[in-house]
Order: structure tokens, then C-alpha cells, then sequence
């Protein structure tokens, strides 16, 4: 999963709200903390903030063209807002931006900040015209007492993060377990995901190891180990790599545990790629005779009944 943080403003000719604090700073100390948090939780980040701009519209240009050149697959831009509101709120124009949203806003209303919603982004440049999905996130007013006084970067960071990636993040020590959070080079501890352990369990159940050939140690990290496992299913069930556990990746599993019969002709292409690569054949995700013969081959060494149909049997010894 590569992220692109866009840090508003901080630019020459794109300056921030000004109110009890400067909208700029605020927005670069938010910004640099969630890049920080994403990275050492293994995320890819590209941050998408101009070093310099001619104009506005160059900065706004800029950033944009940052996030599409390295094809992010979530974009966030970083604000504070200021009009003599309170709270924290989001905007976005695809459904899948709006979900992303709604998150973030979500853990960060949990500080305490008034939750004003995700609203339509379609005004807005960089969220009309970046690939990705992507969202503005106006994290809260900065000429409010109330948000000013109860602002903490450490905290808004890692609400964002915890909105983005489901994973809590607590300062603290450095992590020392051998499981994929030994991969997580930080200071930051990092609280398992239950979600998170469910997918290291249904990635173990399907036979899927990690790049070093190894069952992932189902801790609710989801650290370079698991990142990788995803990467290699995704890749057999023939969806993107995002190296996350997405909505399409959640999808792929649930059609491979249902245990659909598969046999000559069946058109399920997301079980039987998984069924090819199982078997050792070549995975297109059309059972033919190529795939017939392999699944033979697979239930004489497993004892089974040579019928080249993939029914209970044959899924109880490939997934329990």
C-alpha cells in the first residue's frame, strides 16, 4: 500500500488559515508524524508537499502530479481549517474516498474535536484530479479555543493513521517480539488488529507464506511479513497488489472458503486461479483440461477419487 501525504500550504504563494495557531505549522508537524507513523508501520509513503511553487495553482499542480507520476493508492491532504467553526471534518468525491474519510474524521472526533462529517470535495483541485482515491482532511479550526486548546500533533497523527490503516499506535518502547512488528523500525508500539489477525489466519489456512517461505505468525501486525503474503495472494487470485487487506482482498478469500464445487467449464475465476496454483498448473482462472489433469494428479497422491472435480473432499485437503 503506498500512500501520498500531501502537507497543505507551506508554500510561498500557498500560505494557511492563521487563528490561535498558524495553520502551516500545524499542518507540516501533523503531516511529518503520519508519514513517520505509515512508514515505520511498512507502508510506502510519498510525500507529495512542493519544495517550491510559482504560483498557487503550481503548488496545487504539484502535488496532484506528485501522487499520480508515483501511482499512490490512497491520497490524504493534511489542513486546519478557520471561519470561526469547531471540529474536524473531510472531503471527497469517490465512494471509496468518502469510506476512507469517514474513518479518519471518525478517530480524530475521538480527541474530543466536534465530528462536522465528510463532505463533496468535487470543488476542491487536488481531490478532483488525483488518480487514487483521495481526501482533504480539515483536522480541526485553528481561531477555535476549544480545538486549539485541546490539540496534540502526537495525537491528531496517529487518529489519521489509526482512521487510514485500522492500526492503533501508542508511544512507548521500541518493539523487541520476532514477529512482524520486528520488521516495524520505530519507537512507536504498535497494538494488534483483530482484523488483522484474521487475515494472517485465512493467509496461514490457504497455504500462503510470506517472502522469506514462512507461515506468518498471526500477531495482528501488519508488518512487511504479512504485507508480503498479501502480495503473493493477491497476485494468484489475479487482483491488485495493494500488499493490504482491501475490500477486493476480503472478497477473494470469502469466494475460496465458500468451497464452490470446480470442475471442467466452471466460470469462478478467483477460486479456481487459487485451485491452478495449488495443483501446479498454470494459473488463468479457466478450468480446462490442463487444470483437470493437474487436479488428477493432486487427488491420486492425496488418496481421493480421480473424478477431476474439485468438491468436499478435495477442498478439505487443500484448506481443511
Amino acid at each position: 500500500m503506498k500512500y501520498g501525504i500531501d502537507i497543505g500550504h507551506n508554500n510561498q504563494f500557498d500560505i494557511g488559515a492563521f487563528g490561535y495557531k498558524n495553520e502551516d505549522c500545524l499542518s507540516k508537524d501533523v503531516g511529518e508524524k503520519v508519514i513517520s507513523k505509515l512508514t515505520a508501520l511498512g507502508y510506502i509513503t510519498i510525500n507529495c508537499c512542493p519544495k517550491s511553487a510559482v504560483s498557487l495553482n503550481d503548488s496545487l499542480f504539484q502535488r496532484v502530479k506528485t501522487a499520480n507520476e508515483n501511482s499512490v493508492d490512497v491520497f490524504v491532504s493534511i489542513h486546519f481549517n478557520a471561519g470561526g467553526g469547531t471540529g474536524t471534518e473531510a472531503y471527497a468525491v469517490s465512494s471509496a474516498g468518502a469510506e476512507i474519510a469517514e474513518g479518519v474524521v471518525r478517530e480524530i472526533s475521538s480527541l474530543g474535536y466536534n465530528n462536522r462529517g465528510v463532505k463533496d470535495g468535487s470543488s476542491l483541485y487536488v481531490i478532483r484530479n488525483t488518480n487514487a482515491p483521495a481526501v482533504l482532511i480539515e483536522c480541526a479550526f485553528v481561531d477555535s479555543k476549544h480545538d486549539m486548546n485541546i490539540f496534540n500533533s502526537e495525537n491528531i497523527a496517529s487518529a489519521i493513521v489509526k482512521g487510514l490503516t485500522e492500526q492503533n499506535l501508542y508511544h512507548g518502547n521500541t518493539l523487541k517480539s520476532r514477529t512482524d512488528a520486528e520488521k516495524v523500525s520505530t519507537k512507536t508500539k504498535v497494538a494488534p488488529s483483530n482484523n488483522i489477525i484474521k487475515v494472517q489466519n485465512t493467509l496461514n489456512r490457504l497455504q500462503i507464506r510470506d517472502s522469506n517461505g514462512r507461515s506468518l505468525i498471526e500477531d495482528g501486525i501488519l508488518g512487511i511479513n504479512t504485507m508480503s503474503a498479501l502480495k503473493l495472494f493477491q497476485g494468484i487470485a489475479g487482483i491488485n497488489k495493494t500488499e493490504a487487506a482491501d475490500k477486493s482482498t476480503l472478497n477473494a478469500f470469502h469466494a475460496i472458503l465458500n468451497k464452490p464445487l470446480l470442475e471442467a467449464g466452471t466460470y469462478n475465476p478467483i477460486p479456481v486461479r487459487y485451485l491452478q496454483w495449488r495443483i501446479g498448473v498454470h494459473i488463468d482462472g479457466s478450468f480446462g483440461s490442463i487444470t483437470t489433469q493437474g487436479l488428477y494428479r493432486f487427488q491420486r497422491r492425496n488418496s481421493l477419487i480421480m473424478d477431476g472435480v474439485a468438491g468436499p473432499k478435495t477442498w478439505k485437503i487443500l484448506i481443511g
